[in-house]
Order: structure tokens, then C-alpha cells, then sequence
């Protein structure tokens, strides 16, 4: 049986917590690939927003499961809460590499080409695990 904060069960304010974190993240990173001073201002803390968010969402998975919510849901929103881990894992992956690799570049340096491809490529992680966690999220 899942804990209760306030009456209302851990599941929920975790998943809440992944809901603000990772869109918000999203953006940290939107900004940290575009801009190369960004990068130095908040991107460490857009990484730890986004471990933080990815772990709660996680964790809050983990409960509903065992709770058993997903039975009376359609099949789309079970689908996307299945992905929504996974894909969530792979967003703090990349903007974790990103965020490593760009830092050892001098902001007096333009960035390698390969670098702003991954830059890109973060970027549309960001659009697609903001719209994942809506989707994931719409019904609780």
C-alpha cells in the first residue's frame, strides 16, 4: 500500500513533480544548446532538475504498477506510460553527455560541428519528452 501525504497517495505528488521538473528541464536544455554562456549559468542545475524529475517519474511508475491504476485506462495512455521511463532515461542521458562534453569547450570557441548536432538532437528530445509527459500525465 503506497504512503499518504496530506490524504493523497505518494504516486501522485512524485508524478507532479516529474510534470514540472522535465518540461522545465526541457527548456534548460533548449537554452544550454543554443546558447554557449547558458551553459555555464544553469547547466548544471538543469541536469539536476532533470535527474530529480526522471527519478520521481520513475519512482511514481514504480507505484502505480503496483498499485494496479492502468486497468481501467485506454491502451494509448497505458503505452505512454510504459515509454515514459525509458524515454525519459534517454532525455537525462544525452542532456548529461551534452552538458559534459560542451562544458570543456571555451565560450572564446565555436562548437564543433558534431557538438551542435547533438546540441539539435537534445533538442528535439526536449520537444518530444515535454509532449510524452503530457501525454503520460493528461488523466491523473
Amino acid at each position: 500500500m503506497s504512503e499518504l501525504l496530506s490524504g493523497v497517495p505518494m504516486q501522485v505528488h512524485l508524478m507532479r513533480v516529474a510534470v514540472v521538473l522535465i518540461p522545465l528541464s526541457a527548456i534548460g536544455a533548449a537554452l544550454i544548446a543554443a546558447r554557449p554562456k547558458a551553459l555555464h549559468l544553469f547547466g548544471g542545475k538543469t541536469v539536476i532538475a532533470a535527474a530529480v524529475g526522471v527519478v520521481a517519474g520513475v519512482i511514481s511508475g514504480m507505484l502505480r504498477k503496483g498499485l494496479g491504476q492502468d486497468a481501467t485506462w485506454s491502451g494509448n495512455y497505458v503505452e505512454y506510460r510504459n515509454i515514459f521511463p525509458i524515454a525519459a532515461l534517454v532525455f537525462l542521458f544525452l542532456l548529461t553527455i551534452f552538458w559534459l562534453i560542451a562544458r570543456g569547450v571555451p565560450l572564446n570557441r565555436n562548437r564543433p560541428l558534431w557538438l551542435k548536432v547533438i546540441g539539435a538532437t537534445l533538442i528535439w528530445a526536449g520537444i518530444g519528452i515535454s509532449y510524452l509527459t503530457v501525454a503520460a500525465t493528461y488523466l491523473d
